[in-house]
């Protein structure tokens, strides 16, 4: 018999761990006699009482399980990692707010069933912010203007993934995942189906700023090149408009300086603009370089506490490509 996974990241959820689970339940409830199933929860390190709950729902039901991270490792490190655990024939990511309905899960079971290895989740519209809403898709399509690939519009990961596919995941060897664009890049064969975005059922968003930021940079940084191009020509443009006003400015002042001067304003406002423009395009470049430093480093996407319920699995951390261990044994000979 096949087996269907549910993948729930979690951090501070301890008002919707144990309602999100049930509520799951009750979705995969009308599949018994088809499907096994199995629920995984991966807790990126939360403060609240999240783990003692995940702990008492994994002894009440072995087809719940848990993985306890030893600390945060972030927004997009987790959820793939999670995934990479399941053993499911399919795998179904969800949050576990309820911002993802429990009730769309028969629509993508269906749309796997019809032979679809990717059922991408959208968001056509939100309850819970219509400004973060407009924010994002202005985002969504700023990157995709940007992107050398397909970027899929208000699509967060969630969504269900074949077997296949999840085992393509384990073989990636990224050390900093972006699910979405994986989703676009790899050319699964793949099904949208539209939603809107319930509001929290409890508890506060963690997410900031920050957070957004960082786990938006990434996306760029890993499928757009434009950002350096621009920072290119426009360092150019700006040059030789540099050397043009100097060179002018030069020949005013040869003309005219028995007439005028010119003072100090023109020179001091140019130098703050060069200025400030080269600061902003080195911080940017240096966006890129912060990713490449992470993947050289090549830390493992997290690292784990403990797990519950897994006494028949092994971990599966993403390995590393054939030609990297045999670089690797040649510089330890």
């Amino acid at each position: 018999m096949k087996t269907i996974s549910v993948m729930i990241p979690t951090y501070n959820e301890e008002e919707n761990v144990l309602p999100i689970c049930e509520a799951i339940k009750e979705q995969l409830a009308q599949y018994a006699g088809r499907y096994n199933y199995e629920i995984v929860f991966i807790d990126n390190c939360s403060t609240d009482h999240t783990r003692e709950l995940l702990r008492e729902m994994c002894i009440a039901d072995k087809r719940v399980k848990a993985i306890l991270n030893a600390k945060n490792f972030g927004q997009g490190n987790s959820p793939y990692y999670g995934l990479c655990q399941t053993i499911g024939d399919c795998t179904i990511y969800m949050v576990a707010d309820f911002q993802d309905p429990p009730e769309i899960i028969p629509r993508l079971i269906t749309e796997w069933e019809n032979g679809y290895k990717i059922v991408a989740m959208i968001k056509t519209s939100s309850k819970e912010s219509k400004l973060m809403y407009f924010v994002r898709s202005c985002y969504y399509k700023l990157v995709k203007s940007m992107s050398h690939i397909e970027i899929i519009e208000h699509f967060t990961g969630s969504g269900l993934y074949d077997k296949s596919f999840i085992d393509v995941l384990r073989n990636l060897d990224d050390t900093e995942p972006f699910l979405r664009g994986i989703v676009a890049e790899l050319g699964f064969k793949r099904k949208d189906v539209e939603y809107t975005q319930q509001k929290r059922r409890a508890g506060k968003s963690t997410n900031n700023f920050f957070t957004l930021y960082d786990y938006a940079m990434i996306s760029v940084t890993a499928y757009t090149k434009t950002g350096l191009r621009i920072a290119t020509f426009f360092g150019m443009i700006v040059s030789i408009l540099s050397i043009l006003v100097s060179l002018v400015y030069f020949v005013l002042k040869l003309i005219f300086w028995p007439l005028m001067s010119f003072g100090m304003a023109p020179l001091t406002i140019g130098v703050f603009f060069i200025g400030g423009l080269q600061l902003f395009f080195l911080g940017f470049v240096g966006e890129y370089i912060m990713a490449i430093n992470k993947r050289v480093m090549h830390h493992p996407l997290v690292i784990e506490e403990e797990r519950i319920n897994f006494e028949n699995s092994t971990k599966s951390q993403p390995s590393r490509s054939s030609e990297e261990k045999a670089l690797t044994e040649q510089l330890r000979i």
